[in-house]
């Protein structure tokens, strides 16, 4: 999951759901769409509080050029839920605009319940299995050292 990649999903849902506004498909007829868009929102909101806080083996790694790739984005789905809102309010009402809200948060929680928490514990292997190298390493090193200076004493 990255910002381009989320941003371009979100953009592709987006220009679907205008295109099936303007023809007059009901707002219910285009979900797939409506979940992408609000699934691609959501993904980038986690993006966003990962890059705030960037686990410690990633600090130096693009961590500036993702957030401002992050930030930019951003700015983009804001404007697109501007339009949005203008088109689902102009041809549904405000019913309409609601139940965008109401899809984009059941997704938002989906999200947050699978997808999002599937990344933060691959985040946390990762982690896990630094440490334990690290450790593995460090007694290693430590086992030789004993041992080279075991052998300099028997001799």
């Amino acid at each position: 999951m990255d910002p381009v990649t989320v941003i371009a999903t979100a953009s592709a849902a987006y220009s679907a759901l205008k295109k099936g506004i303007e023809v007059g498909r009901e707002l219910q007829d285009m979900g797939a769409q409506l979940a992408t868009w609000a699934g691609a929102v959501s993904d980038l909101d986690f993006l966003a509080k990962k890059a705030e806080a960037p686990v410690w083996w990633r600090v130096g790694s693009n961590v500036q050029a993702e957030a401002m790739e992050i930030f930019a984005a951003k700015k983009r789905i804001e404007s697109q839920r501007d339009e949005l809102k203008t088109y689902i309010q102009y041809s549904y009402g405000q019913s309409g605009w609601e139940e965008l809200l109401r899809i984009e948060a059941q997704v938002r929680k989906r999200k947050q319940a699978t997808d999002h928490r599937r990344a933060e514990l691959k985040e946390l292997a990762v982690t896990v299995v630094i440490v334990a190298l690290v450790l593995v390493g460090g007694l290693a090193a430590l086992g030789l050292l004993a041992f080279i200076l075991w052998s300099v004493q028997q001799q």
